[in-house]
């Protein structure tokens, strides 16, 4: 069973849905996936909070996915900016993700036109087992030992939580668990308060719908 590493891969799989075949419930999935991406390169060293932004730090970035390679490319190039501003970003889209899980054959896309004119991609699973395992993975976070809960899997609950992604934490999930939730969210950093923001900003826009 072949489970990707990264933090955005990882929430990426989880946001899907195997029984529709499909993401579902996934209106702030762009902007949790930055925010996911932003973690992984916090937890690897290769960015540092510098009061209200992240610093690029050196450092080896082999095994990156996509987003998180290119989100540490902007920000070694000194684009000073908010971690709400990165997270918010609209050029560092989910197809980032899809395309990089794509390549290692973790997923299948069938990429077709509707009515011809507009672009859609289907998205399968080869391996069901990794989407069970990753779920295991969040029960465990919310429900073991917190002393034995992985930092990752503690990442997922806490992104899962900032941007409300109802396929991989439900409402109800929330509010039964609030508590632990707000214990493993220090995981993140700032991230997943300035990801909240992100989200409700976008969303009181109109954008991302």
């Amino acid at each position: 069973m072949d489970v990707p590493t990264t933090l955005p891969e990882k929430l990426y799989l989880l946001a899907y849905d195997p029984e529709r075949g499909r993401h579902t419930g996934t209106l702030n999935l762009d902007p949790a996936l930055r925010a996911a991406a932003l973690t992984e390169l916090l937890h690897r060293g290769l960015i540092r909070d510098d009061g209200r932004h992240p610093v690029g730090v050196d450092g080896a970035a082999d095994g990156l996915d996509p987003l998180s390679a290119r989100l540490l490319e902007q920000i070694r190039q000194g684009r000073r900016r908010s971690w709400k501003s990165w997270i918010g970003r609209q050029g560092f889209p989910s197809h980032m993700v899809r395309d990089g899980l794509a390549a290692a054959g973790r997923i299948r896309v069938e990429k077709r036109r509707v009515l011809r004119i507009f672009p859609v991609a289907r998205v399968t699973l080869p391996e069901p087992r990794v989407h069970k395992a990753l779920a295991s993975g969040i029960t465990s976070a919310l429900k073991g030992p917190l002393s034995r809960v992985d930092r990752a899997d503690a990442a997922l609950v806490a992104l899962a939580d900032g941007a409300r992604l109802g396929s991989v934490l439900t409402r109800r999930r929330r509010r039964e668990f609030r508590a632990r939730i707000d214990k493993l969210a220090p995981v993140t950093g700032p991230i997943r308060r300035a990801l909240r923001r992100a989200v409700d900003a976008q969303n009181s826009d109109g954008g991302a719908g």
